[in-house]
């Protein structure tokens, strides 16, 4: 096997629009019964929540980021590549160039974007703080200040911390990649 064949990535899968629910049920679906779950890894449908107020009620719907794709981690092996093509529902990979070649996987930063915008991180940055601990802010909105962390969101890979900001404290939500501990 070649190094692709062994290494997991994401790939974009176009889709008839209004079918990616199906695609992605049809998709794990086949993954099982052909028992390929350990190269057909996780199937997601890119979504986000909306908030609208209309005549007073606040609606919350979910709404898909990319209609009419679906996202796909898996391993690239002939097989794998084979099913996932044709699911029912599945026109083709987005980044194959036809002919029988192989889709290019998606990079990892397009990745990391699309499932932030989920509210998934994609990447679990572990840094050792504590609440009520001082840090320094390196990227972001609130980059070249310090702040005192006041709550620890490990599942979500965010930190909240106190900024003071015009002689207030104001709050702020930070990826882990955001903050560095400052030299004691």
């Amino acid at each position: 096997m070649s190094e692709l064949e062994t290494a997991k990535a994401w790939y974009v899968l176009h889709t008839y629009s209004g079918y990616e629910n199906k695609v992605k049920q049809n998709l794990e679906s086949r993954a099982n019964s052909m028992k390929m779950e350990d190269n057909i890894l996780q199937v997601l449908i890119p979504e986000e929540e909306t908030t609208q107020e209309k005549d007073g009620k606040v609606d919350t719907t979910t709404e898909k980021i990319f209609p009419g794709y679906v996202l796909v981690e898996m391993i690239m092996s002939d097989d794998a590549w084979y099913i996932v093509r044709n699911t029912p529902g599945v026109t083709g990979f987005v980044g194959s160039h036809g002919a029988g070649s192989k889709p290019s996987p998606l990079l990892p930063e397009e990745v990391d974007q699309i499932l932030r915008s989920m509210g998934i991180n994609p990447r679990k940055v572990q840094m050792d703080v504590e609440v009520g601990e001082r840090i320094k802010i390196v990227g972001g909105a609130f980059a070249g200040m310090e702040g005192t962390v006041t709550e620890l969101e490990g599942d979500k890979g965010k930190i909240k911390a106190s900024v003071e900001m015009f002689g207030r404290e104001t709050n702020a939500e930070l990826d882990y990649n955001q903050i560095s501990k400052l030299d004691d």
